[in-house]
């Protein structure tokens, strides 16, 4: 057996004659336990907030969103509906006509934008599945809307008010004088659905059916605002969105989920990577306990140390001795840290434990990613802080 592995494990497993240095002993073993706990219930609370906060965007947002570089406006030419038919990698498309517009309910007003979709725009991002009361758009029920939570607060809007419409006002295009009693298109809708979302998300779209909102804004029978597109695999969204802005031309602008939350994908990132900084330092604070009870084993053992000098051990297989303990104190203690950590993780996942709201508990994820960060990050840390003890050891200590 390896020598300074096998005096590190005797001296680490077999109590001192100093009680105090078994209790400093046991306060870093502690704190190790602790500071890995913490750290990896951090990161797999970031990772499951992470992929909560990316599936709401799977509602609100497309992989892909294809838009004009000049104006609000495009035609949907034959040449651009061909470039996507024929693309093995796309799943669905939509075309869609978006506008931001004003809203009025029993003397309530609101802005908002109006999203006109086409029937298959549930392939896209599975909005209809957040329908929180009523239907998604049916075609066969013209002149129907679908608003937001927030909008319906706002407006004290419920569903199917058929006495009391909503209504959808556009400022009419043109310039020089406006006649202010016909400055607007107009449409009534009723309301069949309420859709739920980020706070922004339910007070930003009214949805109709796309066929509507051509006639609200008197767009011609090509004139779109944009396409929306499900990828078959978005892991290569990026590559793809390259590939398709280069085929369409520069008079489209072809963006990704990310670009187009790319604020948000920001903040998520930043958080996560701060939380892990915060919480990493909370563990270098710990590891001081560890280099103290290696400072202090070092003191109480200095006549072995004296000893092994003497039978022939160098001064760095004593280092090494000493290096070894930290490692395995910090190693053993994260073991502990860990397996305490995945099984809160795993209970709090099947058991929702700690709740948010009444019925929603704090999203947590198991990640192999996030194991891996706080193995490296310990096992890094706890092999400086025994470096560091170690130093303290050199010729001239052992001989006194």
């Amino acid at each position: 057996m390896n020598f300074p592995l096998y005096i590190a494990k005797r001296y680490l497993f077999t109590k001192t004659g100093n009680n105090a240095i078994n209790i400093i002993t046991i306060i870093a073993s502690f704190g190790v336990i602790v500071g890995s706990l913490a750290l990896f219930i951090i990161l797999s609370g970031f990772s499951g907030l992470r992929t909560f906060s990316y599936s709401l965007l799977d509602v609100s947002d497309p992989d892909i969103k294809i838009t004009s570089n000049k104006g609000k406006t495009f035609l949907y030419t034959d040449d651009v509906h061909q470039a996507l038919i024929k693309n093995t990698s796309i799943k669905a498309t939509s075309k869609i006509i978006e506008e931001r517009v004003f809203l009025e309910y029993n003397d309530k007003n609101e802005i908002a934008y109006i999203k006109g979709v086409e029937e298959s725009y549930t392939s896209i991002t599975h909005i209809d599945s957040v329908i929180s009361l009523g239907s998604w758009l049916d075609n066969e029920m013209p002149n129907t809307a679908v608003v937001g939570n927030g909008i319906s607060r706002k407006l004290s809007l419920g569903i199917l008010n058929f006495g009391a419409p909503l209504s959808i006002m556009v400022p009419k295009p043109g310039v020089g004088f406006i006649n202010p009693n016909n400055a607007f298109y107009k449409t009534d809708v009723q309301i069949v659905g309420l859709y739920s979302g980020t706070e922004e998300f339910e007070s930003k779209f009214v949805f109709v059916s796309i066929k509507d909102a051509k006639n609200l804004l008197n767009f011609k029978e090509k004139q779109i605002t944009g396409v929306e597109i499900k990828l078959k695999d978005n892991l290569n969204a990026d590559l793809f969105s390259e590939q398709l802005q280069e085929q369409l031309g520069t008079q489209f602008k072809v963006q990704t989920k990310q670009q187009l939350n790319e604020v948000f994908y920001k903040v998520i990132n930043t958080e996560n990577f701060v939380s892990y900084l915060i919480f990493t330092l909370i563990v270098i604070i710990a590891l001081f306990n560890v280099i103290g009870a290696i400072i202090m084993m070092i003191i109480d053992k200095k006549s072995n140390l004296k000893t092994l000098f003497s039978l022939g051990a160098s001064i760095k297989d004593i280092k090494r001795i000493f290096i070894l303990q930290g490692f395995l104190l910090t190693f053993l203690g994260m073991i502990v840290g860990l397996s305490l950590g995945i099984i809160i993780v795993f209970i709090q996942k099947e058991f929702g434990v700690f709740m948010i709201t009444q019925n929603f508990a704090y999203p947590v994820e198991f990640r192999f990613s996030n194991l891996f960060i706080v193995i490296a990050t310990i096992t890094v840390l706890g092999f400086i802080a025994s470096k560091i003890a170690s130093s303290r050891i050199s010729k001239e200590f052992v001989e006194k």
